[in-house]
């Protein structure tokens, strides 16, 4: 069945690579962008674009209303150089100032145009690499809590992803808990890093991330879009590990020497707590329900082969 999508934070990494895979199933796709300059892009991979403000109510009431969709995909985030700068782990609720307002007005905007325009569908982007509740197992399904770093400067971020899954549920939509990105330029200041030596392990660096290739991750979503699904899922790939498995192997496949290593008190000290805790204490995830009741396939099970093909 042919769909009018109406995709929020289209020019985005991971936007980039929904977009073509939604137009290439021949659904009518209306993307949104920040920036009059990236119109001829959305225009490129097929979609109709729009700039529109999602912070703005009245921005985004009329450009949901022109779109006329069938269902709305939140995957707007502000994380990119142009608009957070540098990565800044030590002060995540200032680098994440702004994608924290996308998480919380930005969605309750998009909610409220839904419903004035009688949308019944919202797919939604969450976050699942290393924070699940740190009790436990190494690995958590959807039903184990997210872990909120209460009492650090992750708090504000971490409360801004519970707010996403708590209104998108209670509208009926779904919540697309995506592992950590990488793919064409997800992990290129990462790689950066890798590159002059500046991305440590920490302490014994057994804390456990889980990761997806961009288009993995689009193609989930199309099937919670066209499946109309509802709930969370986590969207992962088979192979949840530690940071001493995936950090070494990264800096392989990006030519680069071995990690350095540093304790924990030195990370804390130069890094902040979120980089100690994802790096020693990190929870990954299981992607077992996305690929029973979406009958999602990864095309990249593992990191191992991603990060490899991607650093050739």
């Amino acid at each position: 069945m042919v769909m009018r999508v109406f995709v929020a934070g289209g020019a985005g990494v991971l936007g980039r690579r929904l977009v073509p895979q939604l137009v290439a199933r021949e659904h009518q796709v209306t993307a949104t962008t920040t920036s009059a300059a990236k119109l001829g892009l959305l225009e490129q991979l097929g979609a109709v674009g729009v700039v529109m403000d999602g912070l703005d109510a009245v921005s985004v009431g009329e450009a949901v209303a022109a779109a006329r969709p069938d269902v709305i995909v939140h995957q707007m985030t502000a994380i990119s150089l142009t608009h957070a700068g540098k990565p800044d782990l030590k002060h995540p609720d200032r680098w994440f100032a702004t994608t924290n307002r996308l998480r919380t007005e930005g969605t309750d905007h998009l909610l409220a145009a839904a419903e004035a325009t009688g949308v019944s569908h919202v797919v939604a982007q969450g976050y699942a690499s290393w924070n699940g509740i740190r009790q436990g197992g190494w690995v958590k399904t959807e039903e184990d809590p997210l872990d909120l770093m209460t009492g650090t400067a992750a708090q504000a971020g971490m409360e801004a992803i519970r707010h996403v899954e708590e209104v998108v549920l209670k509208a009926g939509g779904a919540v697309m808990r995506y592992g950590a990105f990488y793919g064409p330029y997800a992990i290129d200041d990462q790689v950066e890093l890798i590159r002059k030596r500046q991305f440590p392990l920490v302490g014994r660096s057994t804390g456990y991330s889980s990761w997806v290739h961009l288009d993995d991750a689009a193609s989930a979503t199309v099937l919670a879009v066209e499946q109309k699904a509802r709930g969370v899922f986590n969207i992962v790939d088979d192979d949840p590990a530690p940071a001493n498995e995936w950090l070494p192997y990264l800096a392989e496949c990006a030519g680069a020497k071995r990690p350095m290593r540093v304790p924990k008190w030195l990370a804390r000290l130069l890094a902040g707590e979120q980089a100690v805790v994802m790096m020693t204490e990190g929870r990954g995830f299981s992607n077992a329900k996305a690929r029973r009741e979406l009958g999602w396939e990864p095309h990249y099970p593992s990191w191992r082969q991603g990060f490899k093909e991607e650093l050739a």
